[in-house]
């Protein structure tokens, strides 16, 4: 089971009433308008997931189009726990050509299917995406009658321009709940399909965010949970306020890009917020870990220790020089252990603001806690520092900034 501990010099404390934060919190969740806490009880979801999935299981690539929420959870979900089904996965998730043209290259388009994922149907970048990939498909002699063997849509379940576009095409078109924002769709078919398609247990993953939706849904259990963010609170009221989220596993890299985006894009607003940081550990020790350590201490750091790994190597060997010999008594997990270890002494030492998050090892139950935990970590927050964790006014002035200034060039 995941666990947390906040190691500081400055001491965490229960919000002063913690019956009315705990309950106005359960009603943010239970809220008709708010889906994502009770994602894990949404069979429905699933099952309509792996319908579509036996349709197209002997495609040979996944080519998974989206950007922001419909892109980055699924690619930390590959990157986490890898692909065992031999499908090469691509992930066009922004529309820089050059990359385009280099991510094409590799693909056999008659092999594919291609999963357009867009809340809004209308996000710029993926239907530019679709737009040159329907075009390659008819270069190969793919013509649009023939399109529902090759897309797959993920939307809106009512509206939409996808939504319109798959009943016209016949496409096969999976649902994001209405009252489940990009950020917060991992545990839907945005996540699902790929899942299925890299051979990870979708039902792992919700076992695993349903075990600590139960804690976190009882209030003698979740005292702690609440002692954090009020903690996090205290510290944005001091001026602390960014936050460093540095998993000590290569595998977790893309969890942090992905808890940057839920975190900046859900508490950056009305001038206040906190600011995310990527990092992952033991390579940021030799970058980002001077600034953390030594630099400015405006920094909550969280710090992501994977108690066992699942494979290991002993460093044991013959090379002459006094580092050779020590490391020789050790495994690779071993000196990992002693990395993080060191820099949670460091930062003791030089007074920094830490959270330790522990997994036992990194499989799929440990990761749907980890992902459950950052998304109520997020909203906790949002509540305590008032602002709304639901929207992004700034992401969507840019949007119609964006579609203005091509409006004025057409």
């Amino acid at each position: 089971m995941l666990n947390w501990n906040i190691r500081s010099h400055i001491n965490a404390s229960m919000p002063k009433d913690f019956d009315q934060a705990f309950k106005s919190y359960q009603e943010t969740l239970n809220s008709s308008e708010i889906g994502f806490f009770h994602l894990p009880q949404n069979k429905e979801l699933l099952l309509s997931t792996q319908a579509v999935y036996e349709k197209f299981k002997h495609k040979k690539y996944f080519i998974h189009v989206g950007i922001g929420g419909s892109a980055l959870g699924p690619e930390m979900l590959l990157k986490a726990l890898g692909s065992s089904k031999g499908v090469e996965f691509i992930f066009l998730n922004n529309i820089d050509p050059d990359d385009f043209h280099r991510q094409l290259k590799k693909v056999n388009l008659k092999e594919a299917v291609i999963y357009i994922v867009s809340k809004s149907g209308t996000t710029a970048e993926t239907v530019a995406a679709m737009s040159i990939l329907a075009n390659e498909l008819n270069k190969v002699g793919i013509q649009e009658n023939q399109y529902k063997d090759f897309f797959v849509f993920c939307t809106d379940p009512e509206k939409g321009d996808l939504r319109k576009i798959g009943a016209k095409w016949n496409i096969q078109t999976l649902s994001v709940p209405a009252n489940v924002g990009g950020r917060f769709s991992i545990l839907t078919p945005v996540g699902f399909l790929p899942m299925l398609f890299a051979g990870i247990s979708p039902e792992h993953v919700l076992k695993g965010a349903s075990a600590l939706q139960n804690k976190l849904s009882n209030k003698s259990e979740c005292e702690d949970f609440f002692k954090l963010a009020t903690w996090i609170n205290e510290l944005h009221d001091q001026g602390i306020r960014q936050t460093v989220m540095m998993p000590y596993s290569s595998l977790l890299k893309e969890f942090s890009a992905w808890f940057v985006q839920l975190w900046g894009e859900s508490l950056g607003k009305d001038g206040k917020g906190l600011t995310p940081i990527p990092a992952y550990g033991a390579t940021d020790q030799h970058s980002q870990m001077q600034l953390f350590m030594e630099g400015p201490e405006d920094k909550t750091i969280f710090l992501i220790e994977v108690e066992k790994f699942q494979h290991d190597y002993e460093l044991k060997n013959n090379i002459p020089g006094e580092s050779f010999e020590l490391l020789s008594q050790f495994s690779l997990g071993t000196l990992m252990r002693a990395e993080f270890e060191g820099t949670l002494a460091a930062l003791a030492e030089n007074k920094r603001h830490v959270v330790h998050l522990k997994i036992p090892t990194l499989n799929e139950e440990s990761l749907g806690q980890l992902i459950l935990f950052s998304e109520c970590l997020t909203v906790l927050v949002g509540q305590m520092i008032k602002v709304n964790p639901f929207n992004q006014p700034g992401v969507e002035s840019g949007k119609k900034y964006a579609y203005a200034w091509l409006k004025s060039h057409s």
